[in-house]
């Protein structure tokens, strides 16, 4: 089977983990790199590939089976419409869009046409959330109650001081980081219908929030509690508990995500089991089961990629197709809606 061509579009720091992955798999390779701005000489020797100012320019004189898009929000569904044109499957890295009205023009293009797209929510290829979903389908919970969440951590100083927009309204963690937690959140509870939220600025005094307190109900009639901060001395993140980037420091007694149901609870990404041996004689007065859901360690990135070249060979569906990508932007900006208004905020089926 002939290797999939694959281009990247931005040269940036994921976008050069892209090209890392394309070079190192056996179901693709790198055929192109798109940047308007010019890329270190030696770097881009070092890829064997050409550089494109724009995707026009490289459609035009490369044959591609797909893009992955990795360059600024604001171009993503231009881009992607450019790619669905030329008849090339597009892999969009996250949001799907800049604004939710965006997210709704392409989507409407990609129902009409059927383009092959696949957005970059890589979270939803976790082995860890893929036995966690597992163990909810197998009904070793039961009826799913309640969820437990956080996204606790700390940026430094010198992350506002690179980028001052950081510091004012839409530059928070709700824009930057909850957008990852509700695409994980959807995938083990179920749709989103509702959210409630308030927020705080007081631990560093800039005008966007720097704490969040979410409340969530979900469409099965569970709900989620969920804090949300970047100013907070504490590793119950994804990114400091999964161990699934080695960047970041990680603490394996953590957990981030608690999934409750009737007959037991899992414990995520520790994969923690407590579980009632007879659902008939539930009580908090029996003692519990107890185990491991065992989970093989994988980089979600490299296993979307070779997701990707299925969905381009036709062989799989998209894993977070647009209009999953975009139902995670609704649902981030309703919280963001909530946080300043007070109100429940009901989310509309699109």
């Amino acid at each position: 089977m002939s290797k999939i061509r694959i281009a990247v579009a931005g040269a940036g720091l994921i976008g050069r983990r892209h090209i890392e992955l394309i070079r190192a798999s056996s179901s693709c390779e790198l055929a192109a790199v798109i940047d308007p701005f010019e890329i270190d000489a030696t770097y881009l020797d070092s890829l064997g590939v050409s550089q494109y100012a724009n995707l026009p320019a490289c459609f035009a004189e490369d044959t591609l089976d797909g893009v992955i898009l990795a360059t600024p929000n604001a171009l993503h569904v231009e881009q992607t419409l450019q790619c669905i044109e030329a008849g090339v499957a597009a892999l969009i890295e996250k949001p799907v869009a800049h604004s939710v009205e965006e997210g709704k023009r392409l989507l409407a293009v990609a129902d009409a046409t059927g383009a092959k797209l696949l957005v970059g929510h890589h979270r939803a290829h976790s082995p860890i959330l893929a036995k966690a979903r597992e163990v909810i389908r197998d009904n070793i919970l039961g009826g799913i109650v309640a969820v437990q969440g956080s996204a606790l951590f700390y940026k430094p100083d010198d992350y506002f001081d690179a980028a001052i927009w950081r510091r004012q309204e839409g530059g928070g963690p709700i824009l930057i980081n909850m957008i990852h937690e509700i695409g994980n959140l959807r995938s083990l509870c179920g749709e989103i219908v509702a959210v409630q939220a308030m927020q705080s600025s007081a631990a560093r005094g800039f005008p966007v929030e720097d704490t969040v307190c979410i409340g969530l109900r979900f469409e099965n009639g569970a709900l989620g509690s969920f804090l949300l901060s970047d100013s907070t001395g504490c590793a119950r993140s994804w990114e400091q508990t999964s161990q699934e980037n080695t960047s970041y420091p990680s603490y394996e007694d953590e957990d981030c995500y608690i999934i409750s149901g009737k007959n037991g609870s899992l414990s995520v990404p520790t994969m923690r089991l407590k579980y009632y041996a007879k659902t008939e004689d539930r009580s908090w007065w029996k003692p519990f089961q107890t185990g491991l859901a065992k989970v093989e360690r994988q980089d979600p990135l490299e296993i979307q990629l070779e997701h990707f070249c299925n969905v381009i060979r036709g062989t799989e569906s998209p894993l977070v197709s647009v209009r999953d990508g975009l139902r995670n932007l609704i649902i981030t900006e309703a919280i963001s809606e909530a946080a300043k208004s007070g109100s429940i905020i009901e989310i509309d089926p699109i």
